[in-house]
């Protein structure tokens, strides 16, 4: 990557359009980060935390914040693909970013397997006969075999999904906010005390998944028009309006449930329980389809561009060549795509929700803190790739703060979680250092 102090000349001029204005990015950030978690983690959120559980949304919502301006600004610095992978390669060079890269597919891929689970749970809902534990697995399996047999043959029905997911997601819990508010009980809502730090600081961590995915968003930067002034509003716009929605269909769950929002048998579909009681089974049953059709456009999305990760590090050399491989008629990495429905049906078969969304934060919050500390370290040196790239405010504290806010998150990760993503680093580690001594090889015999 270039460092450049000068401004650069009219041969470098990008040829992306810059036609996202304010509204449109903001609209793209808040239909990537409203997810399915939001279907499910009031229930295990308020079982920590009851009444207080806002406080941990605010808390997410300001880390999220101030990490997404660092994307903003490295995603403005950095051209090339990649995302993360890319800004901190340029960052900080090679070794780091293939490590942060392959902690991001394992935190996609947790995440890929913690939303499978969701799906499970909200099918049966709809269809009891399935809530046994073999039909379960058989509705997982059969799930995600599909869905990696689309995507072997390049169907585009992954985009047209994701736009039908996004309105089918947003209209139901709108629905649930605005219908629900009058059922609330006040009672329900009122905050006794403010929980301590050992209680807050694992549900913030928790609870974070429901905000991860807007650096995603994000990358458009390059074709957004005048991003110093777009970028920020953008990413103030969407994060006020998902922290509304969130807080608000927080308060409504728990105003309506009180404490049976906690109750075990309410936490698979704790807001399609909540509308049971002020809607009837009819608004129960629309949020549960909601969340189903929410579910699999995310899954549709993630199991299209997740395996393309697998295929990039063997056709790096990091990973079996077998990997690397394209359909002779689809020209997709399909060995890739069954490798990975693989992956994540196992892993949906063998954890909770809860476990699998906690590992995934970890992951993809390492990621997120080195995105941070390189936004950075690209300012400080000037990394640019052309035109103006846009400056966050307070560009110099900013980054660290961020920092400083993940740090404490991951502060409540637990010694299994931390054992977890220690091995994914070592056995990352171990392939970089693999490949490089094969380079030398090669590069000694030629």
């Amino acid at each position: 990557m270039a460092v450049s102090n000068s401004t650069p000349t009219p041969a470098a001029t990008p040829t992306l359009r810059r036609v996202i204005g304010v509204a449109g990015l903001a609209a793209a950030i808040f239909n990537i980060t409203v997810g399915a978690a939001i279907f499910v983690l009031p229930a295990h959120v308020a079982a920590s935390l009851g009444a207080a559980a806002p406080i941990a949304y605010i808390i997410c919502a300001v880390a999220m914040a101030l990490l997404a301006l660092c994307f903003a600004e490295a995603g403005s610095r950095v051209s090339r693909s990649g995302g993360p992978y890319g800004y901190i390669e340029a960052a900080f060079g090679p070794y780091l970013s293939f490590v942060c890269g392959v902690l991001l597919w394992v935190g996609i891929t947790l995440a890929m397997a913690a939303v499978s689970t969701v799906f499970a749970d909200a099918v049966a809902a709809l269809a009891p006969s399935l809530g046994g534990s073999v039909p379960r697995g058989i509705l997982l399996v059969v799930m995600l075999g599909a869905l990696a047999a689309v995507n072997v043959r390049g169907a585009d029905v992954g985009s047209r999904l994701s736009a039908i997911s996004t309105v089918a997601k947003i209209a139901p819990l709108v629905a649930f906010v605005l219908l629900g508010v009058p059922h609330v009980q006040s009672a329900n809502i009122a905050i006794a005390a403010l929980p301590p730090l050992s209680t807050l600081g694992p549900a913030s961590l928790l609870l974070m998944f429901a905000f991860l995915g807007m650096e995603a968003a994000l990358q458009v930067s390059g074709e957004v028009a005048n991003p110093a002034r777009s970028v920020p509003r953008a990413i103030a716009l969407a994060l006020l309006g998902v922290t509304i929605l969130y807080i608000s269909i927080q308060l409504v769950a728990q105003g309506v449930l009180g404490a049976a929002l906690a109750a075990p048998e309410t936490a698979k579909a704790p807001i399609a329980a909540a509308a049971q009681t002020f809607a009837g089974a009819a608004g129960s049953r629309l949020i549960l389809v909601g969340m189903v059709i929410s579910i699999f456009g995310f899954m549709t999305a993630t199991m299209l561009s997740t395996p393309r990760t697998l295929f990039a590090l063997a056709a790096d050399g990091y990973l079996p060549r077998a990997l690397a491989r394209v359909h002779p008629e689809y020209r997709t990495p399909h060995i890739a795509i069954g490798v990975e429905a693989v992956i994540v049906a196992l892993l949906a078969l063998s954890g909770t929700y809860v476990k699998l969304a906690v590992l995934a934060n970890v992951t993809i919050l390492l990621v997120y803190l080195a995105c941070a500390i390189s936004a950075w370290r690209l300012r400080r040196v000037n990394v640019r790739a052309e035109g103006e790239p846009f400056v966050m405010p307070a560009g110099n504290v900013v980054p660290w703060l961020a920092a400083a806010l993940v740090v404490a998150l991951l502060a409540s990760a637990t010694a299994t979680e931390w054992l977890v993503t220690g091995a994914v680093v070592a056995a990352s580690t171990i392939g970089f250092l693999a490949r490089a001594r094969r380079a030398r090889r090669q590069s000694a015999a030629a």
